[in-house]
């Protein structure tokens, strides 16, 4: 028995040695491809500091810092923390992606217990039958009862790997959904972010645009005042009209956006569209005053898009050697015991006993092609695979590109909306001064306070503008890794001299 046993154990062992080697002699490279790493994220160097806006510090871009998981504390808003969690908290879409993925990795369990674990099954069938009888008995049917009840138990020997690399491409592919959570859970809080920000700027804009509105049809009344006494001419008087129209049909539009962008925050938050928030004021949100940015050979490994894209070949690789693996023999082992008979007696009695052993070797010849179709459409699925983790690791540099340029000329605008909006109104104050004092008319007056709120509403989409933009960024570097330097630390060696084109 003892001799027995060791001989089980040993064809288990080598079963599974072989079964382990199998798995890694079938399907094609599981490691993604190596993508060579840019000097620089844009086509041009990029400032490590963005300019400063009058009344704000310069912004700090830390190259190879950790990445920020809370990153829209930052903005320093308790108010916007809470919108954010709220989302986090509600979102259906979220939720849904959960669910999903509880989903699949239940799924996975099930496979992975259908194929790495024996069967065993237990049946009672007691049936009563009506049977012909043969031709030369008297008799020529009969009625008789049957009892039978077995535990039946069956299990494969996976010596090359198909099973094993089938479970392990479905690991994969859950893997691959857990990554994709992690985009939209990181997608939610940048979209709750920008909502929030297009609210409070479009809030400000409408404001800014009333009275845009008020002050172009006053200025038109006094013009058609003047044309009347004859100090102002006809086209003075056409002209002042004209912009008064303009811009107050531009009101309404304005008004359908600012009222959509809450609806649509609102909707991020799972509210109904009738409980949007409240906009918050645009000068509670402030711009971070360090913003992370990882080299390129970390941000392969914290992006989720990234690492999804790298599970999905490494999923598309073990199909592959599961596909190529189902075409070499398989093992089956059965056996099954129980107790049977025609009458109570005989199935209580020893004479009842009933069992069965068997095997069954199989080697595929003929399938109508099946299965060699079925190992070039998942090796073609790999290469589609690497491909898009390829188009998926260029799109992310060229994403961090387009931000850091966009970071960058965010600064620039700002700083010089806000010096027009400055000299807005300084001209605004002294037309008013000079206007009280009989030095200045009022329509001139009207005219300098017009340009000052034309030029505070740019002032405020460029705020927003560099806000949004923030926010991109953090979302771009994807989530810290382990042995990553915190947010504010440089990163050490080699790596903190990778992106030293960042500096001019």
């Amino acid at each position: 028995m003892r001799s027995r046993t060791s001989r089980i154990r040993l064809i288990g062992t080598c079963g599974l040695s072989l079964c382990v080697a199998a798995c890694g002699a079938f399907g094609p490279p599981r490691n993604p491809p190596q993508m060579a790493s840019p000097a620089h994220y844009a086509a041009k160097d990029q400032p490590l500091t963005m300019p400063a806006a009058a009344s704000g510090a310069a912004q700090r871009l830390t190259v190879g810092a950790r990445p920020v998981p809370e990153w829209w504390k930052e903005y320093g808003s308790e108010p916007l923390d809470a919108l954010v969690d709220e989302g986090l908290k509600n979102s259906p879409s979220l939720a849904a992606a959960q669910s999903t993925l509880k989903a699949a990795r239940e799924g996975l369990r099930a496979q992975i217990g259908q194929s790495l674990w024996p069967n065993v099954d237990v049946g009672f069938s007691p049936s009563r039958q009506r049977a012909l009888a043969i031709p030369t008995l008297p008799q020529q049917t009969f009625l008789y009862d049957v009892f039978a009840a077995e535990v039946k138990t069956s299990y494969s020997f996976d010596f090359f790997g198909a099973a094993v690399l089938a479970d392990r491409a479905l690991a994969r592919q859950v893997q691959q959904q857990d990554y994709q959570l992690e985009s939209v859970r990181r997608a939610l809080a940048a979209n709750i972010v920008v909502a929030t920000i297009d609210a409070a700027s479009l809030q400000e804009q409408v404001a800014a645009t009333e009275e845009l509105v008020a002050l172009g049809e006053r200025r038109a009344q006094q013009t058609a005042a003047r044309y009347a006494l004859g100090s102002a001419s006809l086209d003075d008087n056409l002209a002042a009209q004209q912009d008064a129209a303009l811009t107050a049909a531009a009101l309404p539009a304005l008004r359908a956006q600012a009222l959509a962008v809450r609806h649509a925050q609102a909707v991020l938050l799972g509210r109904t569209p009738d409980q949007a928030p409240e906009p918050l004021p645009l000068n509670s949100l402030h711009v971070p005053g360090t913003v992370p940015v990882s080299i390129a050979s970390d941000l392969l490994h914290q992006r989720p898009d990234i690492l999804a894209a790298e599970a999905g070949v490494r999923a598309a690789a073990d199909e592959a050697g599961a596909a190529a693996a189902a075409m070499y023999p398989s093992l089956t082992l059965s056996a099954s015991y129980g107790r049977g008979g025609f009458d109570w007696s005989t199935f209580t009695s020893p004479a009842g006993a009933i069992w069965s052993v068997g095997a069954s070797l199989t080697q595929p010849l003929f399938h109508g092609g099946a299965l060699v179709a079925r190992k070039h459409q998942y090796e073609a699925n790999y290469s589609a695979a690497v491909s898009q983790y390829r188009q998926t690791v260029l799109a992310a540099f060229q994403k961090v590109a387009d931000t850091l340029v966009s970071l960058e000329e965010d600064a620039n605008a700002l700083s010089q909306s806000e010096r027009a909006a400055n000299v807005a109104r300084d001209l605004d104050r002294d037309a008013e001064a000079r206007y009280h004092l009989g030095a200045f008319p009022l329509y001139a007056s009207l005219t300098a306070r017009q340009q000052y709120q034309s030029a505070n509403v740019q002032y405020v989409r460029a705020r927003a503008a560099r806000l949004a933009d923030t926010a991109a960024l953090f979302v771009s570097m994807g989530n810290p890794r382990a042995g990553q330097p915190a947010a504010g630390e440089p990163a050490g060696g080699a790596s903190a001299t990778a992106l030293t084109g960042l500096q001019r």
